[in-house]
């Protein structure tokens, strides 16, 4: 194991140029939109949210790497560390994309030079995150996060979080607090199923196999979607018409379109994610059948010689 050790140099590489312009860009959107007055908002929660979280994590993560802290994460088989990285990488990406559409929509206009600058700044962070993400992706072979069963879940979380700041118009219709119910119940489950998995030592502590809970959670998670993806729109939209003047910011209705959108996305996600740990057990399961097959064939001609 290398020795562990400050070094600067790090932030002078591609990715610490990155990471600075990361943290930096994060930080201004940030001061730049508290300092400017706003409802306090779901939408406006989450882009301020969004910016916290993207500083603190990559702050984390440029700390970690200048003084080599990793290298002791490996050493020991903690965790994955560049799989981390990456898989940080991507879902800040998509966070600030959405920080960045979310906050001109909703809270920018023309005369409102710091809104607009904020948006500027977030964008540009956007596509900091963006060239950190391609880069990675392109270089580092990732073992969960950074590859589809891994990124699947973080997709869950993340538009389920988005279904989280749009719920509206559900008070007084009782068949809504069911779809409330399904959005609640998957998520802690999913945020948990994704740091055990990161966390490779508590993994290998577990005194089960998590493959055959995770595929328990996701059957009951596409059943629990499946009903909110038939009720939702039918108690949501029932005795509402889309206003002729509907704009993106003002409009009740285009917020439950969001949420109807967001629960057939999931859906998809929770399904396909579904599909393709099946298929990746079957896979498995076929492989160490052959294994064992040619195991016995082997043994069989011993015994016969």
């Amino acid at each position: 194991m290398d020795q562990i050790s400050f070094t600067p140099s790090i932030l002078k590489s591609d990715r610490g140029i990155l990471h600075i312009l990361e943290v930096v860009l994060c930080a201004v959107s940030f001061l730049l939109v508290s300092f400017n007055q706003h409802p306090m908002h779901t939408f406006w929660v989450w882009c301020m949210f969004t910016w916290a979280f993207c500083f603190i994590m990559t702050l984390i993560i440029m700390v970690i790497e200048l003084f080599k802290i990793d290298l002791l994460l490996k050493f020991f088989q903690i965790m994955d560390w560049d799989d981390f990285a990456l898989g940080m990488a991507m879902l800040s990406t998509i966070m600030v994309f959405s920080a960045s559409v979310i906050y001109p929509v909703f809270y920018a206009c023309l005369h409102c030079f710091v809104s607009i600058l904020a948006s500027i700044t977030s964008c540009l962070c956007f596509i900091a995150y963006a060239v950190e993400a391609v880069r990675g992706k392109l270089s580092i072979k990732g073992s969960y996060l950074s590859i589809m069963p891994g990124f699947f879940k973080v997709l869950e979380a993340y538009v389920t979080c988005i279904i989280f700041i749009s719920l509206t118009g559900y008070v007084g219709k009782p068949g809504l607090y069911w779809c409330i119910l399904v959005y609640i119940v998957p998520f802690p489950v999913t945020l948990l199923v994704i740091v055990v998995n990161v966390l490779q030592l508590l993994k290998r502590c577990l005194p089960f196999q998590l493959s055959k809970i995770v595929i328990v959670f996701l059957v009951v998670s596409v059943l629990l979607y499946i009903t909110a993806a038939i009720i939702w729109p039918i108690y949501s939209f029932k005795g509402i018409t889309r206003p002729t003047d509907c704009g993106p910011n003002n409009c009740i209705w285009n917020i439950i379109f969001v949420v109807t959108l967001g629960t057939y996305v999931n859906l998809g996600l929770f399904t396909v994610d579904l599909i393709l740990t099946v298929l990746v057990l079957v896979i498995l399961l076929v492989i160490r059948c052959s294994v064992l097959r040619n195991k016995c064939n082997r043994f069989s001609k011993i015994v016969n010689v």
